[in-house]
């Protein structure tokens, strides 16, 4: 049965959200800001595309089980101080649930909700079997001693240690997080649970460090998948793979990876944008040069004074230099990563931004109205849970590989991270033919299907 909107739930009830009544019916706020409720309305108009069953619309507009919890923890000073932690689990239809933990000073439940149900559709759309989890904990890793991180990481195990397991519920890195933590976190579980076999403890999460069963290519994954992404569907947008110019939002994890490894294939990366400021260079960014310096120095900033040839042989005054907010955007390139953090894409940056072409490095990094106005200016949108999926997808070999008590070469990883990449894309190519939608809604529509082909098999219990 069709939901089109009505006067009662149009999209002018909530501006920049279109309305459907499943958001009466499960209660949600009208707050067009919510991260939720605009995830939520994505998945709906596209779940109406396919003809999703309501049932199956109703149960992936909640997740399936929400945890909070408050745990003390000794700082170096000796004071105790109380954090609040996460772990939401969407959904488990495909698999268990699977999805990072943030450490992040402004993480909060709705955002952690519209975590998990992106990496449901995300697993959708790669076809993993698993489902869509997330979790985190709301502190400012930068600010904390590496003792106090290390206990922050091991309590918020134990005090979610009954709702994780390797068949379960396996966590992985997010913002905020990293190989190391994952580390604290598997040898908290392993030490704390009845199951003490290694082989099998460990598995509780991926992107573990390699000496552990941490997969090889785990740690540039996502951003490896990104470029996948980019080389996949830039033909089918009537774009070239050469001599393209490249900005990027955010220059941690993903930022990084995704700009040292399109530097490679000869692209130039001109502007970079993190937390500490925005630098530009119209030559090119040494993109090993300054992952490097970030990596010393905690962002970008300073990096402009940085006149030294780099280790990769370019020439002094790799630096670029300081520009402004506005200028970041207004500068043409061919290509806009956003890899930073949710909604920092609104309507006034989606008027600026001059691209061709922009690719979601970060999860929600384009908020609907700036998508919007995207879609009208003619910038085609690759969307998050497809471009991003590289990091839960090697998440998955890392899984795989623990399990079998196998380990594979880093060429094998990359060739099959390839493989799922493109054939993620070539789904969404198809979705967006056959419905005649924009890229994100034809995402949602192939990993909907999926999922709603799933349901009817398996039937609701009981």
């Amino acid at each position: 049965m069709s939901t089109a909107t009505t006067p009662e739930s149009s999209s002018s009830r909530v501006p920049g959200v279109r309305w459907d009544p499943v958001f009466d019916e499960l209660g949600f706020p009208e707050d067009p800001e919510n991260l939720y409720t605009q995830t939520v309305a994505t998945m709906l108009e596209s779940a109406e595309t396919v003809a999703l069953p309501h049932r199956v619309k109703i149960i992936l507009a909640q997740p399936k089980n929400e945890f909070m919890v408050h745990f003390p923890v000794r700082m170096d000073d000796g004071h105790h101080r109380l954090f609040k932690g996460y772990r939401v689990q969407h959904n488990n239809a495909l698999g268990p649930y699977k999805g990072g933990l943030r450490f992040h000073p402004n993480i909060h439940l709705d955002d952690v909700k519209s975590l998990a149900l992106m990496m449901t559709i995300k697993t959708s759309l790669v076809r993993l079997p698993l489902g869509g989890g997330k979790g985190g904990v709301k502190c400012d890793p930068r600010a904390l001693s590496e003792g106090e991180l290390q206990r922050v990481a091991r309590r918020f195990t134990t005090a979610i240690l009954n709702d994780i397991g390797p068949d379960y519920d396996i966590p992985a890195p997010d913002v905020g997080t990293n190989a190391q933590v994952m580390a604290w976190i598997a040898d908290t579980y392993q030490m704390s649970t009845n199951n003490r076999t290694s082989t099998e403890a460990m598995r509780v999460v991926t992107g573990k460090p390699v000496e552990i069963g941490g997969s090889l290519g785990r740690n540039k994954a996502t951003g490896q998948g990104v470029v996948d992404t980019l080389v996949e569907m830039l033909p089918a947008l009537d774009m070239p793979m050469t001599d393209l110019r490249v900005s990027v939002q955010g220059w941690g994890n993903v930022g990084s990876w995704a700009g040292r490894i399109l530097e490679k294939k000869g692209a130039k990366v001109v502007s970079v944008m993190d937390h500490t400021g925005v630098l530009h260079n119209d030559h090119g960014f040494d993109c090993e040069a300054l992952t490097e310096y970030c990596m010393e120095h905690g962002g970008i900033a300073g990096f402009e004074k940085h006149a030294s040839a780099s280790a990769s042989g370019k020439n002094p005054g790799l630096g670029g230099e300081v520009v402004s907010l506005e200028e970041f955007y207004t500068n043409p390139v061919d290509i806009f990563i956003p890899a930073a953090l949710e909604q920092m894409v609104k309507t006034r940056e989606a008027e600026m931004i001059q691209c061709k072409v922009v690719i979601e490095g970060a999860n929600g990094p384009v908020t609907p109205d700036a998508d919007e106005i995207l879609e009208r200016r003619g910038i085609p949108v690759i969307p998050d849970i497809l471009a991003n999926a590289g990091g839960v997808t090697v998440s998955h070999f890392e899984w795989v590989q623990n399990k079998t008590n196998h380990m594979w070469t880093e060429e094998f990883v990359d060739a099959e991270l390839n493989r799922y990449m493109v054939m993620a894309a070539r789904r969404t190519l198809l979705a967006r033919q056959k419905f005649g939608v924009p890229l994100r809604k034809a995402a949602y529509c192939s990993a909907l299907a999926h999922i709603g082909d799933v349901y009817r098999v398996r039937g609701i219990f009981p």
